[in-house]
Formats: C-alpha cells, structure tokens, sequence
C-alpha cells in the first residue's frame, strides 16, 4: 500500500464518552432544588428555575443528543425528554404562570405532570432492561410524578410536600446512578455495584437497544 492510499483510506469515528453520568446528574441537582421547594425545605424564591433552563434543560437535552451517537435508544429517548420537561416548565413558569390565578397554574401543572407521568411508565418498564440503578430512579421518578399531579389537581399543600420528599429521593437515586457510570467507567471495574436487566428474554438478551 502507498502512502498516498494510506493517507485516502477512511478512519473509523472515534468513540466518545458515555454521557449517562452526566445526564443522570444534571436531572438529580434540578429535581433536588425543585423537589426541596416542594417540600417546604427552602426560604428563598426559585432557584431550581435558572437550573431547569441550563443545567437539567439545555446540558440534559445535549446527553441525549451523544446517547443517539451511542445508539442507545433508551438514554438518547429519556434524556432528551427530560431536558425538554425542564426547559418547558422553566419557559412555562416565566413565559406563562405569572399571569394565571393559582388555581390555573395548579391545573395546568397537574397536566404537565399527568403526561409526563403517562411518558414514564413506558420509561420505567422499559428500565428494567437497563440496571436495577437506572430501574431504581424511574420507580422513584413514577412515583414522585403521580404524587405531584394529584397534590396539583387537588391544590393540596401536604400532597405536594409528600411529593416533594419523594422527588428528593428520586434525585438520590439518580445521582447514585451518575456516580457509579461516572466512577464504574474510570476505573475499568465495578466499583458501584449497579444491579443486573430484569425479563432479559423479554428484548433477546442483556443490552438489547439500551444499556
């Protein structure tokens, strides 16, 4: 072979870093602030609202962009969605509620949170071919959903607080998952135990379409 066919002959792409522990954690710190608001834990104003934006929105939505460079369809599909849910309930909170009555807001909330929680099922389902860590925030996530969209349609304090505790458990769970893909891949080993795919004969084996 020549040095000319050497230098025209195509590379193969390079292979880029898994973006789950990124996208786990942007989701965590957002539905934290968010969720500790709800549970009546902070003082201050909005802070989640600029995070929901930049972090879980923008940075949330660019993991799901490398999961499809991945080809994992399930990260690419989840994260990406839930980049979307941050950056529309941050837009609909400057752009929208301010001029509604709080019984407005709560009813359009309930039904942002009703859809989202019809979305997840699928999502937590389809976890189980994943890990028991990535099953494990889903659960949480399905959970803190239902909670927080009764609380909104009933316009109950103490519901939205009960939702807010589980949502803060459900940021726990996720950067779990974010610190062992983060610590797991660096170190080559399992060094955070993540739990094996559940129903593998369901999708033909472990790793089918997703991690």
């Amino acid at each position: 072979m020549t040095h000319g066919e050497q230098e025209s002959t195509p590379r193969p792409p390079s292979a880029i870093a898994d973006p789950a522990p990124l996208g786990f954690a942007a989701f965590a710190l957002t539905l934290f602030l968010l969720s500790a608001k709800n549970a009546g834990w902070t003082d201050g104003t909005d802070a989640w609202l600029g995070y929901a934006l930049a972090y879980g929105g923008v940075i949330l939505v660019l993991a799901g962009m490398w999961e499809f460079r991945n080809r994992n369809v399930f990260g690419c599909t989840a994260f990406s969605s839930y980049g979307g849910f941050w950056l529309g309930l941050g837009l609909y909170v400057v752009l929208v509620a301010r001029g509604a009555t709080p019984a407005q807001e709560a009813d359009d909330l309930g039904w942002i949170l009703l859809a989202f929680a019809i979305f997840n099922t699928y999502l937590m389902l389809w976890a189980t071919q994943v890990n028991q860590a990535v099953l494990a925030v889903f659960v949480a996530l399905e959970a803190t959903e239902i909670i927080l969209f009764i609380g909104q349609f009933a316009e109950s304090e103490n519901t939205i607080k009960i939702g807010g505790y589980i949502g803060v458990l459900t940021a726990v769970c996720s950067w779990y998952a974010s610190a062992a893909g983060l610590i797991n891949g660096m170190t080559g080993r399992t060094f955070l135990g993540v739990g094996r795919p559940m129903f593998q004969h369901l999708v033909g084996g472990p790793g089918a379409q997703a991690r």
